[in-house]
């Protein structure tokens, strides 16, 4: 029997919430031993609001995330958790690389990628289309583990939760107001984002039928899609709305906090609206040149949650999984923002 487990995250916030039904089912086998995760960075802290989570590894933190100098750095720090067994969820080189580097005995994962012999149980990848987080729970099942139907739950921290009503208070947004959230960018490219004048024209919407205030979340690098819905082109339609600008202002904690006093919240297929599920929040999900059948959002873990709402048009063209569109973005252009405000409505009335 392990004593340490060191969990290897996935690389990016969405694959990560994505995995937490996997880490919970890896808890639920060995509740006696110390569980770590290893994580880049920019996610590491998602995991330190995880129940369950002993100690959070943060990789990535010098020499890069590429190359040689990164690679031996995350392996020292890999080394430091002081491991009996990692478990691998990223299918990478690198991974399996840098856990060998660690020196750790046992080394559990998929095969592929050319590191099947770094590998102390390589495990064959599951066939044919499946959910993220179905995948994750495949190899957790191939390794014997009871794999858990517990959903996705990431845990609001108390003080990120005074710093939100703080923020928000700054803004003009008091506690009981009815807020919807809004994430309207998408790092993996332009292809999956609901245009922004689709957006300016929910906030109307919502703000007209059910007094709600909107608030854009995101990262630094979604900035100019808050630009692009709360500024001058859009001025006057938003006026006197109360639309909140939080697009990089906001660390992860304080993120998953503005979350939780969110009634709704909606967003394209992003790592945010992986997030704000595991957070309990019902949201209308807007899918374009991605596939819902591989990565919808997960349910919320309390049943009292309203369902999510999963919004799409149907063109022969998606799900292309294309980061730019080379037509005319017609997947999301043909998404009305009527039909989401009744989405939103629908959650919120519940």
């Amino acid at each position: 029997m392990p004593a340490r487990i060191v969990v290897l995250s996935p690389n990016w916030l969405g694959d990560a919430v994505m995995a937490l039904p996997a880490l919970c089912a890896i808890r639920g086998e060995y509740p006696e031993d110390r569980l770590v995760v290893a994580a880049r960075a920019s996610i590491a802290g998602m995991f330190r609001m995880v129940p369950g989570v002993d100690d959070v590894v943060t990789l990535d933190a010098g020499g890069g995330w590429r190359g040689a100098a990164g690679w031996a750095s995350d392996a020292r720090a890999l080394a430091a958790a002081r491991a009996d067994v990692a478990i691998l969820l990223p299918n990478s080189f690198r991974s399996a690389w840098i856990a060998r580097r660690a020196g750790i005995a046992e080394r559990w994962g998929f095969s592929g990628d050319l590191r099947g012999r770094l590998l102390t149980r390589p495990m064959a990848r599951p066939q044919g289309p499946l959910h993220q987080a179905d995948y994750y729970r495949a190899l957790i099942s191939a390794l014997g583990i009871a794999a858990s139907s517990d959903t996705a739950r990431v845990k609001v921290p108390a003080d990120a939760g005074q710093r939100a009503d703080e923020l928000l208070a700054r803004h003009g947004i008091e506690q009981g107001t009815v807020m919807v959230g809004m994430a309207p960018g998408a790092a993996y490219g332009r292809a999956k984002q609901w245009p922004p004048d689709r957006y300016a024209r929910l906030v109307a919407r919502l703000f007209e039928r059910y007094g709600a205030r909107s608030v854009l979340v995101g990262s630094r690098g979604d900035r100019q899609a808050g630009e692009d819905i709360a500024g001058p082109g859009h001025s006057l339609r938003l006026a006197g709305r109360g639309i909140v600008d939080l697009i990089g202002q906001t660390d992860l904690p304080l993120l998953v906090a503005v979350m939780s006093r969110c009634r709704a919240f909606v967003s394209n297929d992003s790592g945010a609206m992986h997030l704000a599920a595991a957070v309990g929040v019902p949201v209308t999900a807007i899918f374009g040149s991605t596939d819902e059948r591989g990565t919808a959002p997960l349910p919320a873990a309390a049943p009292a949650v309203p369902p999510h709402e999963i919004l799409s048009c149907a063109v022969w063209c998606r799900p292309c999984m294309l980061r730019e569109c080379p037509i005319d973005h017609r997947c999301m252009t043909g998404v009305d923002p009527d039909h989401v405000a009744d989405a939103v409505g629908r959650q919120i009335r519940r």
